[in-house]
């Protein structure tokens, strides 16, 4: 077992700033920082996301880029989805759904650089096509036709990848071998020149690509 995640823990509310740490401070995976510590993770409780929020995000990640944040919300909404990827979250939750286990699995996720959204956020984009005309990063061109489309199999994959389900559970549920399952995320990766899972993740949302 490795080292505990160290996770930050930021809000307005002191009461429910206490409540998140205490849910957190039982888990075994996780080690609450003192309160104004840099951690690997932040979680960052908010009525919705606001401007100001997102800029709160961008500075944060911008003093080292090394720290991930996850967000929790009274408000989230599809476009919602877009604005915070793009900022950079890793998580977002909904605070009416935020039970103190899926909030301790979104943390890990997160600082293994792997995304997390409700399900519905997600059908969501798809069905309002939000993202759509997003560059593809690293170009000053939109990707050329045939190379910015996914296929069923890898919409299915980034789906669950979405969902912040690991590569074991990811092959049980499409019944693909985790190799499979690694081989089709490291080739969107690597044909739309992406860092890494979250990232895969993040730009098939704001492009509009699932």
């Amino acid at each position: 077992m490795g080292e505990p995640v160290r996770v930050s823990i930021v809000a307005q509310d002191p009461i429910l700033e206490a409540g998140t740490r205490a849910s957190l401070h039982c888990h075994g995976d996780i080690s609450v920082a003192p309160a104004g510590e840099r951690a690997q993770v932040a979680v960052m409780m908010v009525d919705r996301v606001a401007p100001q929020v997102m800029n709160a995000v961008r500075a944060g990640r911008g003093v080292d880029g090394c720290q991930e944040v996850v967000l929790v919300a009274t408000e989230l909404a599809a476009v919602d989805a877009v604005q915070a990827f793009a900022a950079g979250v890793r998580g977002l939750l909904r605070r009416s759904e935020c039970t103190a286990e899926r909030l301790a699995s979104t943390v890990v996720a997160a600082a293994a650089g792997d995304c997390t959204l409700p399900l519905d956020l997600l059908d969501g984009l798809l069905e309002n096509g939000q993202g759509t005309g997003v560059r593809r990063p690293g170009s000053g061109t939109g990707a050329a036709p045939g190379s910015s489309t996914l296929s069923e199999r890898e919409r299915a994959v980034l789906r669950l990848v979405a969902d912040g389900r690991e590569t074991e559970e990811i092959a049980r549920e499409l019944c693909y071998s985790p190799r499979t399952v690694t081989t089709v995320v490291h080739d969107v990766t690597r044909r739309f020149h992406l860092r890494n899972r979250a990232h895969a993740v993040a730009f098939a949302l704001r492009a509009g690509l699932l």
